[in-house]
């Protein structure tokens, strides 16, 4: 290696002249004062002549400059020492740019740093996310309608068979149904967020993105009011911050009509049916038992742990709910097309108050949930709406 040094060294103009004597000072400059005293030392300023062989300080060669060099500093002393004395200063010379490139700034860590944010999803998770993201997977219809929504359906790469809401949203690439997505069809979509809704039971999933290095965002909205914020959070996330906000403020204008309408009405107990067999129902960690609340109803199962929890007969019987509540089509269409013969002798059905609402403003916490909150507002208390 020293032979190649030398070598390379023997072709440069090194005569103060060249400009090398201020590139070598700069150099000095920002080394630490043990590697200055050292250059010094190489430069004839101090003792340096136990670094010269026997037959060098014999003749006297390893000291000897040209008087126009004197200022040159160690180049100039490179070039007038011997063979032996060049190859141990080079080795001095690679010694001091090791040294002098560990002291430079990382300014690409510094670069990391500002494309780069932590931020917390609705779990308590902490993920990085790129301070802008242009490629988006959405793992639930509610979500995909909320991009959609904000402004920035045009990011979104891959969402699931169920999203079908805007029409623009069919026309996306599909990563399977919400309950079994291709891991490898999200990962080769390349995508810099993969959002999921805890609605769609997909936080198994998570780990496997993870694994690829691609953030996972999960919402999880249990009322009304946080669904709402869900939609400010993404529309944060997303770079769409007026957007969402005015998309809110919207929403909550309609909300707020319901609750004026509602206000002096007295609640109706409800037994929300999702399917009725086997019968499942709401719980208290469901967006949609605040729903019925904002909606001036009493949910009987409002106390029932969980979110969406199967629910046995008996207790079906013991409810008698005043009216029932029915999510029409979706995934649980055929399953929830009528009222589960464990309630067919509740007050409820007696007195033909079941009531029947598009699935889709109603099992998807998103922008159109407001629409479900109207009518199943209407639903129960008709004679505040007249």
């Amino acid at each position: 290696m020293f032979s190649e040094q030398r070598h390379l060294l023997s072709g440069l103009d090194l005569s103060p002249r060249s400009g090398r004597s201020a590139i070598a000072q700069r150099f000095i400059a920002g080394c630490s004062p043990r590697l200055k005293k050292l250059v010094r030392e190489a430069d004839g300023r101090s003792p340096f002549r136990r670094l010269l062989s026997p037959v060098s300080r014999a003749r006297g060669q390893g000291l000897s400059y040209h008087s126009s060099t004197e200022s040159a500093g160690l180049f100039s002393f490179v070039r007038y020492a011997d063979s032996k004395t060049k190859i141990i200063l080079i080795g001095i010379l690679t010694i001091i740019l090791n040294a002098s490139c560990s002291l430079t700034p990382n300014h690409n860590s510094t670069s990391l740093k500002e494309t780069a944010r932590e931020v917390v999803d609705e779990t308590g998770r902490r993920i990085r996310l790129p301070l802008r993201i242009d490629r988006i997977v959405s793992l639930a219809p509610n979500l995909t309608e909320i991009v959609y929504a904000i402004g920035a359906g045009d990011r979104l790469v891959g969402d699931t068979t169920y999203c079908d809401y805007p029409a623009d949203a069919k026309n996306v690439a599909k990563v399977g149904d919400t309950m079994q997505p291709s891991i490898e069809r999200i990962v080769a979509l390349k995508p810099q967020i993969v959002l999921v809704s805890t609605a769609s039971q997909l936080e198994a999933f998570t780990w496997q993105l993870n694994e690829q290095k691609i953030a996972v965002y999960v919402t999880n909205p249990r009322s009304l009011e946080e669904v709402f914020r869900s939609i400010e959070t993404l529309g944060e996330l997303l770079g769409e911050h007026d957007r969402a906000a005015g998309l809110v403020a919207d929403l909550r204008k309609r909300a707020d009509v319901v609750q004026a309408a509602i206000k002096q009405v007295k609640p109706v107990t409800v037994f929300y049916q999702v399917s009725g067999e086997p019968l499942y129902t709401i719980g208290r960690e469901s967006y949609l038992t605040d729903l019925v609340r904002s909606a001036g109803g009493i949910s009987v199962t409002a106390d029932v742990p969980g979110a969406f929890p199967r629910f046995s007969d008996e207790a079906a019987l013991a409810a008698r709910p005043e009216a029932i509540i029915m999510s029409t089509a979706g995934s649980m269409g055929e399953a929830n097309s009528t009222v589960a013969s464990s309630l067919k002798n509740s007050p409820a059905v007696l007195n033909n108050r079941v009531y029947k609402i598009d699935g889709d403003h109603l099992s998807r916490p998103g922008p159109r949930l407001v629409d479900g909150l109207e009518e199943m507002a209407r639903a129960l208390h008709p004679e505040a709406f007249k």
